[in-house]
């Protein structure tokens, strides 16, 4: 592995033992450091006996001064940099970088970044899934599936990184060759402490490029992402010279790109529910675009996506249940919204991000006939209905009961929706989770009700 000796016998602190940490004590080990790994959580044995194994020094339950002790320490996912230990770090002058600055000079083969406050995860996985598909030798992981130094030191055609705004926080020498920006709205908030820190974040992701590299975001977010190039993505003819243009009087997506005016995909070809996974299936189609891979409509046509991402779950005497447990933020719930048809009784609630509900009453009130809510949030969201002059809705316990509710308030035609607008920690482990509690309702309720 290149450059192996820059951290031989070197002391490398990794904070965070989860899924990136891990991945990145390791290779930090390879590289030849002495490797110090710190998590305020508990380490499960299985971790332990991995580290004791490879020779990496671990400590569980605080982040103790042993951590500094080090020529570098190295931030893995979702850290902030707030924490007590990072803050000691900066004063005592011993330097912090994040994982994607840590990681990028062992990585080889193109790589595509792709983030954005909602769709990342299905654009990403779509990216993967077609060059796989096509033959090439590709890693997707990042914030998904395998951590980002998991493809460290491996000669890959192609890089797909999902990328969270916690990564891009840290990143500055990290590059890409084509950059996705799904979309911004309010998120995390409580983590980065205002939206602007929140997009600021984000549109290092359009600017971090290397030479000839583009960047694809939505034409309304150009101003806030500070790119004024790259392609824009518009519902409208104002793509201008260049851009990704979906185009409904065609009903296809179009790619202008170096004066060439070229057909991506036809609408139908698109197999996934909403408007909003137009957005993405053009995105994740253009980036190979740039790359030279022309994507086949018949292989656009196999996708399916992630779990819990707008996934149909079943159909009861004309009521159709679909699970977007994944919409854990005020956006992706009105996207939900917004891009399945039909009226709907929605699902909201959870543990929330500090976001304001206001443009999720407005919503609701448009599109849903009914809202059902549940969790930590839910007299918050209801005051927010309230207030919108909407109040066609009920609390309820749990998940069993709220799918019950909402079967009984739908009408035929209608969609009980879960998007709660909210993350599940208040109630679940992860959205995951929720998701599939949400399914095993409803096939309850159809094996008792078909």
């Amino acid at each position: 592995m290149k450059e192996k000796s820059v951290f031989q016998d070197k002391k490398v602190s990794i904070i965070g033992a989860g899924i990136s940490g891990t991945e990145l004590a390791l290779l930090a080990a390879k590289l030849g450091a002495e490797v110090f790994i710190s998590d305020c959580g508990e380490i499960c044995g299985e971790k332990k006996a991995l580290f004791d194994m490879k020779g990496i020094k671990w400590e569980a339950g605080a982040n103790t001064e042993s951590a500094l002790a080090a020529d570098l320490v190295v931030v893995s996912s979702g850290i902030s940099p707030e924490v007590p230990i990072l803050r000691k770090s900066v004063a005592k002058g011993v330097p912090v970088v994040g994982e994607l600055d840590f990681v990028y000079p062992y990585l080889s083969g193109r790589i595509i970044a792709v983030t954005g406050s909602n769709g990342k995860t299905t654009t990403a996985s779509m990216a993967g899934f077609f060059l796989e598909k096509l033959g090439c030798n590709c890693l997707t992981g990042g914030n998904i599936g395998n951590a980002a130094a998991k493809a460290a030191g491996v000669e890959y055609d192609y890089i797909v990184l999902e990328l969270s705004s916690f990564q891009l926080h840290w990143a500055e020498k990290f590059k890409a060759d084509v950059s996705i920006v799904t979309n911004l709205a309010p998120d995390h908030i409580n983590w980065h402490g205002s939206y602007e820190n929140y997009v600021g974040a984000k549109a290092k992701a359009a600017h971090l490029l290397r030479r000839g590299g583009k960047a694809i975001y939505q034409l309304r977010d150009g101003g806030a992402l500070r790119a004024f190039g790259g392609l824009p993505l518009s519902w409208s003819n104002k793509v201008g010279s260049d851009g990704i243009l979906l185009d409904e009087d065609t009903a296809c997506a179009w790619l202008v790109y170096e004066g060439v005016r070229e057909k991506l995909f036809d609408f139908s070809s698109v197999k996934l529910l909403g408007r909003h996974n137009l957005e993405n299936a053009a995105m994740s189609v253009a980036a190979l675009a740039c790359c030279g891979i022309r994507v086949p409509e018949e292989l656009i046509a196999r996708y399916s996506p992630p779990p819990h991402r707008c996934a149909p779950a079943g159909k009861l005497r004309g009521v159709s249940f679909v699970d977007d447990s994944k919409g854990t933020n005020v956006a992706a719930a009105v996207a939900a919204m917004n891009s399945l048809p039909g009226r709907k009784v929605i699902i909201l609630g959870g543990k929330g991000k500090g976001e304001d509900y206001a443009p999720l009453a407005e919503a609701v009130k448009q599109y849903a006939s009914w809202a059902v809510l549940l969790g930590a949030e839910k007299e918050k969201i209801a005051e927010a209905l309230g207030s919108a002059g909407f109040n066609n809705f009920c609390f309820v316990r749990g998940m069993d009961e709220a799918v019950k509710t909402a079967y009984a308030k739908a009408l035929a035609g209608e969609t009980v929706l879960l998007s709660p607008a909210c993350t599940s920690w208040d109630m679940y482990p992860d959205y995951g989770a929720r998701g599939d509690h949400f399914v095993s309702a409803v096939s309850e309720l159809i094996r008792a009700e078909g």
